[in-house]
């Protein structure tokens, strides 16, 4: 029951977050390799970029790799969010005075979100690779020329040379979202503690408590995810040749290397502000309805135990 809360309430957030999902894609590739200033720039501010794919693409552009985003969420989500819970049942979160402790959270939250990025890559593969085409005149990245998810999953079958194929940058996605997942429920969770117990202002455990936690969450894994974003954005989306080798990159270090000799710090940090407009209020959406389908599923779990 655990896997199904935690991959409802992601679900039930990235219907709200998938278009800005979209942005962040498109600014994480535009200008790819290339210095400031030798490229030409598509998308100039976050609301520029809606506009303009708004404009050439229709509206419906904006919700590209919906489905997929749906599937990555179910397990990546359902194995991250769900095994944090049961550790949070085991009280494995604690310390022995029933505080927060903020190395297991940590250590907790980094393994959950490299189990669940390995078991959501096939799908963030396709997602990211669905997202990132566009019509020939915005176009930003590799463009793949897939019709869906089963055409998508299709081609990187067979580019891959068979199912390794489906988990190419898995070893981006899993720093990513070692970092992300460990940043994002420790501030989290920290947050709802000192929130509830502070004798300034205190915020009892509830609606306001959870918002304003997870908007601290939200900021906190932008920031500290946010270069592996693009680092994993750029791996997953680059094109291979005929014996299933990278265009542009063959590996992780040689991906951040090329980025910051030709990019700079700068190229780590593109889109961040689409990324924090996205994961924000993604986290925000994420755990109020995380805890929410906690509280409703509360007594049933009692009774079962």
């Amino acid at each position: 029951m655990e896997f199904v809360i935690g991959a409802s309430s992601a679900m039930c957030a990235v219907f709200f977050t998938n278009p800005l999902e979209v942005v962040k894609t498109r600014f994480q590739l535009q200008g790819e390799l290339q210095k400031r200033g030798n490229y030409k720039i598509h998308y100039r501010s976050f609301l520029h970029a809606f506009y303009v794919i708004g404009k050439t693409d229709g509206l419906i552009a904006l919700q590209k790799g919906l489905m997929p985003a749906l599937g990555h969420q179910v397990l990546l989500n359902g194995v991250r969010l769900g095994g944090y819970q049961l550790a949070e049942q085991r009280r494995l979160n604690l310390k022995p005075n029933g505080e927060i402790s903020l190395w297991r959270t940590m250590l907790i939250g980094c393994a959950m979100g490299i189990a669940g990025s390995i078991s959501g890559s096939p799908l963030l593969l396709v997602k990211t690779r669905l997202q990132s085409q566009a019509a020939e005149s915005i176009a930003v990245g590799h463009q793949h020329h897939i019709d869906g998810t089963i055409s998508a999953l299709k081609k990187a079958y067979k580019e891959g040379g068979g199912i390794f194929g489906l988990w190419r940058g898995c070893t981006a996605s899993m720093p990513r979202m070692a970092v992300g997942s460990a940043s994002q429920l420790t501030t989290f969770y920290l947050a709802k503690e000192y929130l509830s117990q502070n004798k300034y202002y205190r915020i009892e455990e509830g609606l306001l408590n959870t918002f304003l936690s997870s908007m601290l969450g939200g900021v906190a894994v932008a920031i500290f995810m946010g270069p592996l974003d693009v680092i994993s954005t750029r791996l997953y989306n680059q094109g291979v040749d005929s014996k299933g080798k990278g265009l542009l990159y063959t590996s992780y270090y040689d991906c951040v290397k090329k980025m910051w000799l030709s990019e700079g710090i700068h190229g780590f940090y593109k889109g961040i502000v689409p990324c924090y407009f996205r994961i924000g209020p993604h986290t925000v959406l994420c755990f109020m309805f995380w805890d929410f389908f906690k509280k409703l599923y509360e007594p049933y779990s009692t009774k079962v135990r």
